[in-house]
């Protein structure tokens, strides 16, 4: 099981976010953000939305830190990225 997130340079809500993939399986992503403890909501079509007072715990649980160009990247070769504006 890998899980990647990227560093918390997203700004929103008046915080920063990071982002939380999978390159194998929307389930690998699930149930690894269940075990990790992020609600369902944070689900947002092929990533989950992390603040960034969480990326300490993703990565202690196993996430391996990437780039966000990187992370896009790696989602595209799996077959998994649903940008904006596409059907999930």
């Amino acid at each position: 099981m890998t899980l990647y997130i990227d560093p918390p340079d997203w700004p929103g809500h008046g915080r920063m976010w990071s982002h939380l993939v999978s390159d194998v399986s929307y389930d690998e992503l699930h149930t690894f953000a269940r075990e990790l403890g992020v609600p369902e909501r944070a689900f947002e079509r092929d990533h989950y939305d992390l603040p960034s007072h969480r990326y300490a715990d993703a990565v202690r649980a196993g996430a391996v830190e990437i780039g966000s160009k990187e992370l896009v990247r790696r989602l595209t070769d799996a077959g998994l990225r649903r940008p904006k504006g596409r059907p999930a």
